[in-house]
């Protein structure tokens, strides 16, 4: 922290010029370390206020760029025509399936290759009678289902909010010896597959299908490493191709955007692949990536026109990157309006994160913290320059939201967003007291002062977008089911940013992690913290897997399935190293690239 003189102006300096750097010159290899003043300052010179850089480099996007996005195949009328006629043969195919087990694959189909949204009330019809049925026997002969099947069963019941005992995997458990599957499994690469998959629609009482997450996962290993050796058909090479995406992260984790873009070349080499269902998938997808398109280049022009990462060239520059995570929390083509909001919010928190993390001194910190926490514009003469510009550009913003919840529902919601704001402000706050003082909080500290930034963007998400137009009693943020969902999304976040970012920030000098405050606490190695903490990213899907089927809870299933879209591209983002801090380095260049530049050929 600068040590002043009394009555002696701030000068602000790169800490290897007294000058503002160039473009060219802020990404240089600067090391990150404490504000501290010159030592030998005269009278009758200012203090100089040194700042920490993080080298974040420049936006891999470039504005004008962005503005040209445009998918020709989305704009020939008979592109649409041909989608709008596949869409009602794949309807009328859902509907005629009459086999269970015929319906289940062909649902799972459409999910993996991102169009079921289409079909959401058919769908929730077929899962429904086979929920009502359960007992009677899985297809309509009664036979006894495979494991495929059973495990298929569980997992898009599960998924859709349907609840099913984990007791249907009895029947494939070994008599003689208590929790261990049948040895005839053993080689059912498919069965398996399925069960793994299941596997991750656990509650937190399911222990017998967590043994059997275990159990799938050895079996699978064994099957692929077999598999290396030897030539195999096409149908076992579709099949170790989803082995291997399964084991680097289970499809009830991914993002489904994602996911259909990878799934549609992998099912395109299926034996029995349906050829109507991957026609339909590849057209619907250059539909829905226009309207992303047009979605980015109004975020593009609004972050452009603001200028606040001009102005504030030490933050991280993402507002691509930023919006790839609002299209993974909402991606239908309707809720444009939620995907622009959502991104100007993690926009926010980007640009706020880097001021606390890496810039402003600690007197700065409290004052912009104490006029978020007021909301009081009149606050901003007592700002720097650089943060009076940011105050007003998050307040302008987030008074924009609060009028639209205003004008549409008829209710005040500035103040549930003011909260929000101040709880995100006084927890970064906190870490960079933590950081100035040297302190090593307790695993428990650190996750609860996590738990403040927790309803930044679900609970404005939840104001706008679910509240109830008449009364605003419908926003309870106190509710059980409301505060284990938004801390169980957030634990993902916090955590799957520590394991990729953790060991990075601690050798440049930062506040401990997660992991650093585990070992600090139990004395435990790096890679037993490591291994705490994705335990802790199990359990806290667990969570929100529960409240996805809670019969009792109040909140809508769709922000439920919002919350669970935040945790998945926050796995996704961490997947490989820092996807906000160098998206070159990390696949996350790539997969806007994927989503939002290049289309499906149609061929």
């Amino acid at each position: 922290m600068a040590l002043l003189q009394i009555g002696s102006p701030l000068t602000y300096c790169n800490v290897f010029s007294k000058i503002r750097p160039s473009s060219k010159q802020k990404h240089r290899n600067l090391s990150r370390f404490r504000c501290s003043a010159a030592d030998k300052t005269a009278p009758d010179q200012p203090a100089v206020v040194i700042r920490r850089s993080a080298n974040y480099p420049p936006s891999s996007w470039d504005h004008n760029f962005l503005l040209s996005l445009e998918n020709q195949y989305a704009k020939e009328g008979r592109v649409r025509e041909r989608a709008k006629l596949l869409k009602e043969d794949v309807r009328k195919m859902l509907v005629e399936t009459e086999a269970s087990i015929e319906q289940l694959e062909l649902i799972d189909a459409l999910q993996r290759l991102g169009i079921s949204y289409h079909f959401e009330r058919e769908i929730g019809d077929i899962l429904t009678e086979i929920h009502n049925v359960e007992g009677k026997g899985f297809d309509k002969g009664g036979k006894t289902e495979d494991l495929h099947a059973t495990a298929l069963k569980f997992r898009l019941l599960r998924q859709h909010g349907l609840s099913i005992s984990q007791d249907v995997f009895n029947i494939f458990m070994n008599e003689k010896k208590t929790g261990e599957f049948e040895t005839s499994l053993n080689d059912d690469s498919k069965g398996l597959l399925s069960l793994y998959e299941a596997s991750y629609l656990t509650t937190k009482s399911d222990t017998k299908l967590k043994e059997a997450r275990s159990y799938a996962t050895e079996r699978l290993r064994e099957i692929l490493e077999k598999r290396s050796n030897t030539d195999y058909d096409d149908t076992q090479s579709y099949m170790t191709k989803m082995v291997i995406h399964a084991l680097e992260m289970p499809y009830h984790w991914r993002v489904k955007r994602l996911e259909a873009h990878w799934y549609m070349d992998v099912y395109g080499k299926r034996h029995d692949m349906n050829p109507l269902l991957l026609e339909f998938a590849k057209l619907d997808f250059n539909i829905l990536q226009a309207v992303h398109q047009q979605d980015l280049k109004h975020l593009s022009s609004w972050w452009n026109d603001i200028g606040l990462a001009k102005r504030l060239d030490f933050t991280r520059d993402r507002i691509t990157e930023n919006f790839l995570w609002g299209l993974a929390l909402v991606d239908e083509p309707g809720f444009g309006y939620r995907r622009r909001m959502l991104t100007k919010i993690f926009s926010f928190m980007t640009t706020i994160d880097d001021i606390y993390d890496i810039y402003g001194t600690m007197e700065e910190l409290e004052i912009f913290t104490a006029a978020v926490e007021k909301w009081d514009v009149n606050l901003m003469e007592e700002l720097p320059e650089y943060m009076r510009f940011c105050f007003l550009v998050l307040f302008n913003t987030i008074n924009e939201i609060g009028f639209d919840v205003v004008r549409d529902k008829r209710i005040n919601v500035i103040p549930y967003l003011k909260d929000a704001w101040t709880g995100f402000c006084k927890c970064f706050l906190r870490e960079a007291k933590w950081y100035k003082n040297g302190d090593k909080p307790s695993l428990d500290e650190y996750m609860q002062n996590t738990m403040v930034l927790a309803p930044i963007v679900l609970q404005q998400l939840y104001c706008a977008c679910y509240s109830d137009k008449n009364s605003d009693t419908d926003l309870d943020t106190t509710s059980d089911s409301y505060r284990s969902v938004i801390e169980s999304s957030m634990t993902v976040l916090r955590l799957a940013n520590d394991l990729a970012t953790s060991s990075e920030e601690m050798e440049r000098g930062d506040t401990p992690k997660s992991i650093q405050c585990y070992m600090y606490e139990t004395g435990a190695t790096e890679e037993e913290a490591r291994e705490h903490m994705r335990g802790m990213i199990s359990d806290a899907w667990d969570e929100l897997n529960y409240e996805k089927m809670a019969s009792e809870s109040t909140l809508p299933r769709d922000f439920v399935q919002v919350a669970m879209n935040y945790a998945r591209v926050s796995q996704c983002a961490y997947q490989y190293g820092d996807g906000r801090g160098y998206p070159e380095k990390t696949k996350m260049v790539d997969r806007v690239r994927s989503l939002l530049v290049n289309h499906v050929p149609l061929d």
